[in-house]
């Protein structure tokens, strides 16, 4: 034995005295310790922890893999500056949540992603896709995931056309033959081009206008991107025909939309109004320019869903990818209506880049809505995104509800109705809706209470008017028998927001209005008087006038055309009002980038043929960027299964 060979140790017994093995014990023990500790935490530990770690655990950091994707994107760094809290003022209210106050709190996710050694790693590949990003025309997709090798990821334009059934644009751009109607789609036109023209002088590369003090507005809703109304525009522009504009619009996205952004966004927003018209702008027109720099964004939004759950945080970091919720949100909660708004684009992310990372994501989320218990059938608004719980009983059709239950229905639709799990949830909400929230006025009006825990709140917001549009579309899939119930129920609910609109001074409609203590379609509340050009209601009587082609749809809209020129219109663009009910009106100095985006191309539908951006091809994203039916056996296939010609 080599113990022999030691002074102090006996031959004989049991070799070692019992002090002397504790004191070789410690040694070694300290020897060990020094040996890891050196693998794990000298600066170049990430490449040495790979020999010890299994594949699963750490795999290469290198961008271009699924797993990759997922494993990387995990590391977000925590920064004091997110930790202060951010107000939005009344007049920066969001398309579908009005956000008043929040306060950021960093996620234990990435509080614990930071602690891991692979930050050097990160680093590294922050700078890469930084570099990469700050190159408009050679901007390389780095999200794509080759699932092999020798896997083509290249999305086929040319079948993609093929596989619609009619023209994008229609014959004659959807030209009317009425000369009433036609003169009223060139009224819309025009204020479009008013719209932007003075966007265009005053606040070029901001986010908004504010047409009374002729500047551009920011906002902290976008993480630092810029230019919210040239993007939200450009589907938009081409539809009409506005091509100089357009392409003013088209040459700013190429060379001065900077993905390279480093601010607190909200996931929602940056999905639904950049995603959606980078994405509109490239089904429409074939421009790979749009699909390099959706790819980009689309990978940013991925960290987002780092969580217990999968269920995404509200708000992200563009540049480091950490992510938490909202402030105001109950409990640290996400929102039914944001991390359900996701659907649609998320599967086009997928069908671009041949990755189903983001068809992944947002499935997770339905099957996790699926498991868990919901109240009366009813989806509340607010969801713990770690114990995958509800946190309060509030269900709305209105604010933080609204596009989840759209999303629903739309995403059979855009499935060319194959995504059977899709229906048989939005029927079943819609039943629920029905049966605990569709009530009747005195006064004969259909209208959408909101509930709380068991309690009825009697009011509709002018967020939940949509779901007039909403039930319309989804009447012809639903049981046979319910079909005129559902065309009925759609009716009776656009009415009442019509009705909103008539009974105001200015014939615009407010924020919210009531059904109890006596009023009946109107706004009892100082703070619910306001209208900061919102779409909802018009949207529906586009949605009506397609599918049942009843000319009062289009006397509505042209309504709304007169009280916007009249109330809404100033020198400089169009601004928002405090009060529909004052004779006199107060602007509120914003032309909302969703005016641009919705409100005016949904007037624009409305007073055109059917065959422009045809519903049997093309479904609206709450944003109302079109984006198109996926015919999965036609895209699969050798050639387009329809030989009509789609050119426009």
């Amino acid at each position: 034995m080599v113990f022999r060979k030691l002074p102090g140790v006996s031959a004989s017994g049991m070799g070692l005295r019992l002090s002397q093995k504790f004191v070789f014990l410690l040694f070694l023990s300290g020897l060990v310790t020094l040996c890891f500790g050196a693998l794990f935490f000298l600066p170049d530990s990430v490449r040495l922890k790979r020999i010890f770690l299994s594949k699963t655990e750490s795999q290469p950091v290198t961008v271009g893999s699924e797993n990759d994707v997922r494993e990387h994107l995990k590391k977000g760094a925590k920064d004091p500056e997110h930790l202060r809290g951010i107000t939005s003022a009344k007049g920066e209210t969001s398309t579908k949540l009005k956000a008043l106050s929040r306060k950021p709190a960093v996620t234990n996710e990435a509080k614990t992603d930071k602690k891991d050694a692979g930050g050097e790693a990160l680093e590294d590949m922050t700078l890469s896709r930084s570099k990469t990003e700050s190159a408009s025309k050679d901007e390389k997709v780095t999200s794509s995931s080759n699932q092999g090798a020798n896997t083509d990821t290249s999305f086929d334009y040319n079948k993609f056309k093929k596989c619609l059934l009619k023209p994008p644009l229609g014959i004659e751009h959807g030209k009317p033959s009425d000369p009433q109607t036609l003169q009223r789609r060139e009224k819309v036109k025009e204020m479009m081009k008013f719209a932007w023209d003075n966007y265009k002088s005053f606040a070029w590369g901001k986010n908004e206008l504010r047409p009374l003090t002729r500047n551009g507005h920011i906002g902290n809703m976008f993480g630092g991107l810029r230019g919210a109304s040239i993007v939200d525009s450009l589907d938009t522009l081409y539809i009409m025909g506005l091509m100089d504009e357009y392409n003013d619009a088209k040459e700013w996205v190429e060379t001065s939309l900077d993905l390279n952004s480093n601010g607190e966004a909200s996931l929602f927003e940056v999905n639904i109004r950049y995603v959606g018209g980078l994405l509109s702008a490239y089904y429409l027109t074939g421009e790979e320019m749009f699909k390099r720099k959706v790819m980009v964004l689309g990978e940013k939004l991925l960290p987002a869903f780092n969580t217990p759950t999968g269920i995404p945080r509200g708000v992200i970091n563009l540049g480091s990818g950490t992510s938490w919720s909202w402030g105001w949100a109950s409990a640290g909660s996400s929102i039914l209506a944001e991390f359900g708004t996701l659907h649609l684009e998320f599967v086009h992310l997928s069908e671009l880049s041949n990755n189903g990372i983001y068809t992944e994501k947002v499935m997770n989320i339905r099957k996790l809505l699926n498991k868990i218990e919901k109240p009366h059938g009813l989806y509340p608004n607010f969801l713990s995104p770690v114990s995958g719980n509800w946190v309060q009983h509030h269900v709305s059709i209105g604010g933080l509800g609204d596009s989840f239950y759209e999303y629903l229905i739309k995403s059979y639709l855009m499935s060319d109705k194959t995504d059977e799990e899709a229906k048989k949830m939005y029927y079943s909400a819609l039943e629920a809706i029905e049966a605990n929230l569709v009530q009747k006025s005195p006064g004969g009006l259909t209208y959408m209470a909101e509930w709380r825990g068991g309690i009825l709140d009697h009011k509709m917001g002018h967020l939940a008017c949509f779901s007039g549009g909403m039930v319309v579309i989804g009447a012809d899939d639903g049981a046979p028998e319910k079909r005129q119930h559902y065309l009925d129920l759609a009716a009776e609910i656009t009415h009442t927001c019509h009705e909103s609109y008539s009974r105001s001074a200015t014939k615009l409609g407010p924020e919210a209005f009531r059904f109890d203590g006596g009023a009946e379609a109107t706004a009892t509340r100082l703070s619910d008087r306001y209208y900061i050009l919102r779409p909802e209601v018009i949207e529906s009587y586009m949605y009506m006038w397609r599918l049942t082609h009843d000319p009062k749809y289009r006397e509505w809209g042209w309504e709304a055309v007169e009280a916007l020129e009249q109330h809404c219109r100033v020198e400089a663009g169009f601004s928002g009002i405090r009060d529909v009910y004052a004779q006199t009106v107060s602007h509120d100095n914003m032309q909302q980038s969703f005016f641009l985006s919705e409100t005016l191309k949904y007037l624009y539908l409305l007073f055109s043929d059917d065959d422009l951006l045809p519903l049997e091809d093309w479904v609206f994203n709450t944003e109302a960027h079109p984006l198109p039916v996926v015919r999965k056996s036609c895209l699969q296939g050798e050639g387009g299964t329809h030989d009509k010609t789609t050119s426009e």
